[in-house]
């Protein structure tokens, strides 16, 4: 089996495992033990966003970079020396596939949730629309990190096709390099349709009140 590397966030607070080769392949521990089980614990959850892409192999630890403030509220957020070289066209193209199925998959995920989600540990959480509000928007913001310049009242799937665009020709951006783009958003989009997915489940347990 192939192995698939991956590089520790290391904050204050809260360390990321995330996957170079899979996009989207991120989690988080209060140690880096716990990140790394996490991450192993996704493995079958991931799969079912890129069934036919292959195994997604054994992970293999190639290095850390020091988190931020950013880490510790709870986002990926650093670059690190893996990002200095432009990925193969190969590469770039394999991780675009992996944004086009996290978007598919993101879009099942809304389709099915109710309306209403569960409440967190403190009652607060947006509900499925606002949920899905939240990533078109983060999205919108996303894009400008690559040059792409969208307006507010831009439809989800017009805005989606511009970023595509955008990263098939390749550019690179004084903001962030395209792999690392490329990463962010899709951890966005999956870490979202995962907390649907969750909360959506945590509804059905809830009793109905009155």
């Amino acid at each position: 089996m192939r192995s698939s590397d991956v590089y520790l966030e290391v904050g204050e607070k809260r360390v990321f495992a995330v996957s170079l080769d899979w996009p989207g392949w991120c989690r988080h521990g209060k140690t880096i033990d716990h990140a790394l089980e996490e991450l192993e614990i996704y493995r079958g959850r991931y799969e079912k966003i890129v069934p036919a892409m292959g195994s997604l192999g054994k992970i293999s630890v190639i290095g850390e970079v020091i988190g931020d403030g950013t880490t510790d509220f709870g986002a990926p957020n650093k670059l690190g020396p893996w990002d200095a070289s432009p990925a193969s066209r190969a590469n770039r193209l394999r991780h675009i596939e992996i944004l086009v199925s996290s978007w598919k998959y993101f879009d099942s995920v809304i389709k099915k949730a109710p309306a209403t989600l569960a409440k967190g540990p403190k009652g607060g959480g947006r509900d499925r629309d606002n949920v899905a509000a939240h990533v078109q928007e983060a999205e919108r913001a996303y894009g400008r990190k690559i040059g792409v310049r969208v307006p507010p009242r831009t439809s989800w799937p017009q805005q989606r096709e511009e970023i595509l665009n955008q990263l098939k020709l390749g550019a690179q951006d004084s903001g962030w390099p395209q792999e690392y783009a490329v990463r962010r958003i899709v951890w966005h989009i999956v870490d979202h349709a995962w907390e649907i997915e969750d909360r959506s489940v945590e509804m059905q347990k809830t009793p109905l009140q009155g």
